[in-house]
């Protein structure tokens, strides 16, 4: 069902090709070295759709999206980080470059009152874009049609709430005749965000042990301690070094949530910002994605969110109208979805998490305002296949069942693997 890789010693020289995949790609920009924080407009694509099969139209769209850049989310991310340097400040321990950083840290900090969570402005222009992009691309569903109905649903979340308005406001001032139905309750969050309970829950923390040492593997903070104190002795004994660098690390990479962002990332080498990715590529992927560490059932986190895609659908494909189903919740969801879909590469099966970056990236999944797309054709006479397209953040994506004619797949096919793979987690 899924393909399995065997890293063997003898593939080493293929490894090292891949390898600069990564690496390469977070060298050009450093922005997506913070994973689940990237702004989602860094690394669009060009747009560039394969046509659809002669004679078909498209008049369906499935959508999950995750809300646009935020604040972060826990009160202390900010303290975290400030408190060490204040303490360092007031004996007097800080560098140069340490007292810079402390004071940037604090004049944003005072930013954050009562914002933890909350989308920011960059997350807001995000899904007004996304929805923009929507109606231009597919002119068909959203704005051809009058009264086109769009079912618009989202988590309890403020920031998943706002997203959604966001997106719908571009489909209304696209087609005004456009009926709207928005839709936000806690009956919903069983399939919007909320896990699978039973073996998913029992596996969460399974390999946790092995995680850890490959986060202190990969942790060196000694350069940026002696960058930021000037007693090393003092650092030592006062200073928990690799957990300020990964919360420092944290507060600079969000920064790109920001209209008013502070660049702090010169705090770090590229070596330092590639070993931090590389831990939170690690880290996703034992939690959610498809890793044999966790038995490789993860992405089943969002069987309810599959089950609720397909049946839904099921309805709006009999009907065979032009119509928009939009779910709005978390990032949580978007990448477990997709390894569950087989998006792409997202499904791919790697041993060890030494080996997880050269073919598995988190960057490429889900960045802030993340989402995924079935977007569904019809014949413009006869009754003949559904086809359905996925987009992956508006890039096409291969699907896990053969075609002749990518990326446009029967739905037929696509659906019955997907039922067939959800039956056997029963």
């Amino acid at each position: 069902m899924r393909t399995f890789l065997l890293l063997l010693s003898f593939l080493s020289s293929g490894i090292a090709l891949q390898a600069q995949t990564a690496r390469d790609d977070i060298r050009k920009n450093i922005y997506l070295a913070g994973s689940n924080y990237i702004d989602y407009n860094r690394q669009l694509p060009d747009f560039k759709y394969t046509k659809a099969p002669r004679g078909y139209v498209p008049f369906y769209m499935s959508h999950y999206g995750r809300h646009g850049s935020r604040w972060l989310i826990d009160p202390n991310s900010y303290t975290n980080v400030i408190n060490p340097l204040l303490k360092a400040h007031e004996e007097d321990k800080l560098t140069s470059l340490g007292e810079r950083t402390l004071n940037q840290l604090k004049c944003f900090e005072k930013t954050t009152h009562k914002r933890f969570g909350d989308l920011t402005t960059v997350g807001e222009r995000q899904h007004h874009d996304i929805g923009r992009r929507m109606t231009e691309h597919f002119p068909e569903i959203f704005v051809k049609t009058k009264g086109v109905q769009i079912d618009a649903r989202s988590t309890t979340v403020n920031r998943c709430i706002l997203s959604m308005v966001a997106e719908c406001e571009e489909l209304m001032a696209a087609n005004p005749t456009a009926r709207i139905h928005n839709d936000v309750s806690e009956s919903l969050q069983y399939y919007l965000n909320q896990p699978r309970e039973g073996r998913v829950k029992e596996n969460r923390h399974k390999g946790d042990s092995v995680l850890l040492a490959f986060r202190d593997q990969h942790t060196h903070p000694e350069r940026l301690m002696q960058a930021l104190f000037n007693d090393a002795e003092w650092a030592s004994k006062n200073i928990d070094a690799p957990t300020l660098m990964r919360q420092l690390f944290e507060v600079v990479i969000n920064m790109q949530s920001h209209d008013n962002r502070e660049n702090m990332t010169d705090l770090f080498t590229f070596d330092e910002l590639y070993d931090m990715w590389r831990i939170q590529n690690a880290g996703w992927y034992k939690n959610y994605g498809p890793s044999p560490l966790s038995e490789g059932v993860m992405p089943f986190s969002q069987y309810n969110l599959l089950t609720n895609i397909i049946q839904t659908a099921d309805t709006c494909v009999a009907l065979r109208k032009p119509q928009a189903t939009l779910r709005f919740g978390h990032e949580v969801c978007v990448l477990p979805l997709a390894c569950l879909m087989e998006l792409d590469s997202c499904g791919v099966v790697v041993e060890r998490l030494e080996d997880v970056e050269y073919h598995w990236q988190n960057y490429k999944i889900f960045p802030m305002a993340c989402n995924i797309q079935l977007i569904f054709y019809k014949p413009k006479r006869g009754q003949g296949d559904v086809l359905v397209k996925a987009l992956l953040n508006e890039r096409e994506a291969t699907l896990p069942v053969k075609t002749n004619h990518f990326p446009y797949y029967r739905w037929e096919d696509v659906r019955k693997y997907w039922l067939k793979k959800l039956d056997s987690f029963k």
